[in-house]
């Protein structure tokens, strides 16, 4: 059984008619299967989670983020997590009969079909990327939307598919392919945005903190709290509960506690193995968000 995922993230956190609207054009196409979806309001974003065979998730995500792209107008978004499109970012990850060059003939054949199509700028990244600065995503997103414009006139920032050129209703698109990767929040008892920031400056590997975690501070202003975000790009480098633990201990040091944390879409089982959903301040866990699950 060759089974490979998806989990395109959209720029829209909010608008039910619109979220539907893209989950309906992606449970049209024969052959894949809608996991989840997890949208937030704060940072006006919405990730979908489906698998299927290559050949059938491929014309899901065209169908899914073309649907997406003609629905949303990043003209007038708002949100504090970071993005460059309306179709901000699709990753392909191969889960079961697959090897990594599967998933990164996916990605491509994809994004190059996508940026023809619609006449979007897209850059390949993860094990996709054409060029080694363009590995990482949030190389690719610095600066974020607001910036984008000027990155597109740079030549060395010319897209790796599509036109040169910003629409600043839909932005461009970052196409990768990936290890399973677990995006993870913690939520603090503190409204202090200088506390989440100060954490997640300590514990992203690329300050020297904790191996595989890339980490940001934002505010969820509807709720009069701050999270710190976060990317684990290998749990086995550096398991869940540690990252929980370490937030924990250095949030106890600022005076503040733990509210909960947060899966955003599945994560493997192995990532659960020696913890809980409990033990993490998970509130509401599901056994369907472990991706083996659905196999």
């Amino acid at each position: 059984m060759k089974v490979l995922e998806c989990v395109p993230n959209f720029s829209e956190g909010s608008d039910e008619k619109i979220l539907s609207s893209i989950a309906d054009a992606l449970t049209s196409v024969k052959g894949v299967r809608l996991l989840d979806v997890c949208r937030d309001p704060d940072h006006n974003r919405t990730v979908f989670t489906f698998i299927g065979t290559p050949g059938a998730v491929e014309d899901g995500a065209a169908a899914a983020c073309d649907r997406a792209l003609g629905a949303i107008d990043m003209c007038n978004h708002r949100g504090v997590h970071p993005r460059i499109g309306a179709v901000d970012v699709v990753p392909f990850v191969p889960i079961a009969g697959l090897e990594m060059k599967d998933a990164v003939e996916a990605a491509r054949r994809f994004g190059r079909a996508f940026a023809e199509r619609n006449g979007v700028p897209v850059y390949f990244y993860g094990e996709a990327a054409l060029r080694p600065g363009r590995k990482e995503l949030s190389h690719i997103r610095r600066g974020g939307y607001e910036a984008l414009g000027k990155k597109l006139a740079d030549p060395q920032w010319a897209p790796d598919a599509g036109p040169a050129l910003f629409d600043p209703c839909r932005g461009a698109t970052a196409v990768g392919a990936r290890e399973p990767l677990i995006a993870y929040n913690i939520n603090l008892k503190t409204d202090n945005l200088d506390i989440a920031k100060r954490i997640a400056g300590e514990i992203r590997q690329s300050a020297g903190g904790l191996r595989s975690v890339r980490a940001i501070g934002i505010p969820l202003k509807s709720r009069g709290i701050v999270q710190v975000s976060m990317n684990l790009t290998n749990f086995r480098e550096t398991p869940i509960r540690k990252v929980f633990d370490v937030v924990a201990e250095k949030a106890r040091r600022e005076g503040v506690e733990v509210l909960e944390s947060e899966i955003v879409g599945l994560v493997p089982a192995a990532a659960l193995k020696d913890t809980s959903p409990r033990d993490l301040k998970i509130p509401h866990f599901a056994e369907s968000l472990i991706i083996e699950n659905h196999l």
